[in-house]
């Protein structure tokens, strides 16, 4: 991976087991916005980006190298050896061969805990597209303005005090449904300081999960994305519709099976590596509609 500065974008050259498109289009995080073919708008850390994949090459639009270095490198998981995580996975079995090659390109971000953990709630019983509108509703009403991309003005993911400001009422008038107690709630924990990604240091796996689930709406699928995809807790294995879809096709012979059996399963399968098998699995499983009837 070599870094360059050219004009005011900076170029990361020879980036391997990375695809932009579906890295982002996965179901790991809701503030990316489409330009063009592996051109995307990101919100993520405060900050706005514009970034273009060409091959092995990743453009950063008008930013600097301190924040591509600081930021965008840890946020993508860019140092992590995925060859590595890849090798181990198709040593347990063959079943993840095709998976992992087609959707080769997928890393897990470095995401936020308030945002992930505000996200997961609203996903609930909703469709990717309806996710990411209601998060940018939020962001929109309550976020800071972060500039202009191709005519489109974006906001930051809000501060935990000024979620907080939110009433129930508030969320229900951005048409959050039965997720507006729960979104209460979750902004008030956030912005008094006694939930955020501190209260889980030195926690063990066991110990988040059961502290996650205290959390008003949050259910082991949302606590094990926000393990996952905030945490840093790479052994999560999130459990929806879909993966127990996959899952029961691929390895238990489309027999119908509970979603406490898929995740012993998961973690005495793929162990530490739970949640890359997870998302490789999900993002094939689901593009291939694997277990739909």
């Amino acid at each position: 991976m070599k870094i360059r500065k050219e004009k005011n974008n900076i170029i990361i050259e020879e980036i391997t087991d990375f695809d932009l498109e579906q890295t982002l289009e996965c179901g790991q995080c809701f503030r990316f916005y489409k330009q063009e073919e592996q051109d995307y708008v990101i919100v993520a850390a405060k900050r706005l980006l514009h970034l273009q994949q060409l091959d092995k090459k990743l453009i950063f639009y008008n930013t600097s190298k301190e924040d591509v270095e600081r930021i965008w490198i840890p946020y993508f998981d860019l140092k992590r050896d995925y060859g590595k995580i890849k090798r181990y996975l198709l040593q347990q079995d063959n079943i993840l061969k095709e998976a992992i090659e087609e959707k080769q390109g997928v890393r897990i971000l470095n995401q936020e805990f308030p945002e992930v953990l505000i996200s997961f709630i609203i996903s609930q019983n909703k469709q990717i597209p309806h996710i990411k509108q209601l998060v940018r509703r939020i962001s929109e009403r309550s976020g800071t303005y972060l500039g202009e991309i191709n005519g489109e003005k974006y906001y930051s993911f809000p501060e935990a005090e000024e979620l907080a400001k939110m009433t129930e009422r508030d969320f229900r008038e951005m048409k959050m449904g039965f997720r507006a107690p729960y979104l209460e709630d979750a902004a008030k924990k956030l912005a008094k300081g006694n939930l955020s990604a501190e209260t889980f240091s030195g926690l063990s796996d066991e110990e988040t999960m059961n502290k996650l689930l205290e959390i008003k709406g949050v259910g082991k699928k949302v606590a094990n994305c926000v393990m996952l995809f905030s945490l840093g807790r790479r052994g999560s294995f999130p459990i929806d519709v879909w993966i127990q879809r996959i899952m029961e096709t691929l390895y238990f012979e489309g027999n119908a099976v509970s979603k406490e059996k898929i995740a012993t399963f998961a973690r005495e399968h793929y162990g530490k590596y739970g949640g890359y098998a997870q998302q490789y699995l999900f993002c094939f499983g689901k593009e291939k509609k694997i277990g739909r009837n």
